[in-house]
């Protein structure tokens, strides 16, 4: 019976590190490879990252660069950073000889620019060397910054047999070969093909004969969260990049758009959460501080506005106390319905789910809060009924909730569609922003409201 191996997914085990970091001691280097050969260099990176920076840079230095510039791809961006300041020009453009054009440029664009300068004056490969400075150039935020130099590329003009023998000496350089593309004597795209497209026709067959010309691609200028939009869209594990005369350039595979959807997730979550700049829990407590104390500014504030309101309407309080002990759940269901209003639109506008005028939004979630907020309504009207015994008092404060629950909808609705048409990251929206404005808010209407129809 033939034997299977078991798929063993890499664990970090405490073992395994003081193992990694005895054999380092002892200074076992021919152990210490054949250890770190059994893993994957993404667990390599794993490791290394848990070490201290002497056993990391050791490690790197002993393998050899056809590894570690993979390792140094995966690693932690603070632990990459203290690597490279550690490594020679030379040593550093030895691993970047190793990598994808693109890879090596994100790594060089990391390093100050008069290390950048000497790390690429010491590349020998003069073709890879004008291929990373070309990326250089283009904003990291766009195709052009996420764009490999490697790909496959046939001319129209080629017959199959002719193209099969081409194309050998392209793909030795590309990892991976999701397409082909066609391009005409003046190098611009007009059509791909897939392998089984080229096994499977003739030999004397012409390219441009059975290139499919439907190819999709995507402008070198433009933002990288399109792209990522464009391939999620059509479910394309790569796509062709070109200038605006179509002009081929190169390649974005589905790597690098996972790195792009989840630096965008982070940084959504964290200006969700009141932070307003990239942070991470091993930061230094100053940048933690200016990441955090901008928000926290905005809810002291909110919370002070609150205080003024509540002031207003101590008369209120003096006759009908019973109003002042709901005012928390007040401003909770505010605050709560507006994140969830916010959350859903942002969301929304990050997938290109959003269709449809403002108004039909905004219609559509004052209806969705009404219903919401009759429904809490006459559960909080009952409890306030049987608990004070007093109608109006229940009332006032029931219809209160209603009223609070649609201009929280409304405004957690619209304020990210406005932040999105000027071009200000909606996400910013669903955090103390959104929750503060509809605190104050909800706490003033429900008073106006209460004093209005307890005729106070």
């Amino acid at each position: 019976m033939e034997e299977t191996q078991e798929n063993i997914q890499f664990q970090l085990t405490d073992e395994l590190l003081e193992n990694v970091q005895q054999l380092i001691i002892n200074q076992d280097n021919k152990q210490l490879k054949v250890l770190l050969n059994e893993f994957h260099y993404a667990d390599i990176a794993e490791i290394l990252d848990e070490i201290n920076f002497e056993e990391a840079i050791y490690i790197i230095k002993l393998l050899d660069s056809e590894t570690t510039s993979d390792i140094l791809t995966e690693l932690d961006e603070d632990v990459r950073e203290k690597i490279l300041k550690n490594l020679s020009a030379k040593e550093i453009a030895e691993e970047v000889e190793e990598l994808d054009t693109d890879d090596a440029a994100d790594i060089i664009a990391e390093l100050p620019e008069a290390r950048q300068e000497a790390v690429i004056s010491q590349i020998e490969d003069e073709e890879h060397k004008a291929e990373i400075q070309e990326l250089l150039a283009y904003d990291e935020d766009t195709a052009g910054g996420l764009m490999a130099k490697e790909l496959v590329k046939v001319y129209g003009t080629w017959t199959v047999a002719g193209c099969i023998r081409r194309i050998r000496g392209q793909a030795k350089d590309v990892t991976r070969v999701h397409s082909i593309y066609v391009v005409n004597k003046e190098e611009k795209l007009i059509g791909r093909l897939s392998l089984k497209d080229l096994i499977t026709a003739k030999s004397e067959e012409k390219i441009a004969d059975i290139a499919k010309d439907n190819v999709d691609y995507v402008n070198v200028k433009d933002d990288a969260e399109d792209v990522a939009r464009v391939m999620a869209k059509y479910d394309l594990e790569a796509i062709p990049v070109v200038d605006d005369e179509l002009t081929l350039l190169g390649r974005i595979t589905i790597d690098d758009i996972v790195d792009v959807l989840k630096e965008e997730a982070d940084k959504d979550y964290q200006l969700a959460a009141g932070i307003t700049q990239d942070v991470d829990s091993d930061d230094s407590i100053i940048e933690l501080t200016r990441a955090r104390l901008p928000w926290l500014f905005l809810g002291l504030i909110g919370g002070i506005g609150a205080f003024i309101i509540m002031e207003g309407f101590q008369e209120s309080f003096n006759q009908y106390a019973v109003l002042f002990f709901f005012t928390p759940l007040i401003a909770a269901m505010a605050g709560n319905v507006g994140v969830q209003s916010s959350a859903i639109i942002v969301q929304g506008l990050a997938n290109d789910d959003v269709k449809g005028s403002v108004n039909s939004r905004l219609i559509k979630e004052m209806l969705l809060a009404a219903l919401n907020g009759v429904i809490l309504a006459i559960f909080l009207f009952v409890f306030v009924w049987a608990y004070n015994g007093e109608m109006d008092k229940a009332l006032a404060i029931s219809v209160s909730l209603v009223a609070v629950i649609i201009i929280a909808g409304l405004i957690g609705t619209f304020v990210p569609l406005f932040l999105n048409k000027r071009g200000i990251d909606p996400a910013i929206a669903t955090g103390p922003f959104i929750t503060t404005s509809n605190d104050i808010l909800g706490i003033l209407l429900y008073f106006w409201i209460a004093k209005l129809i307890l005729g106070i």
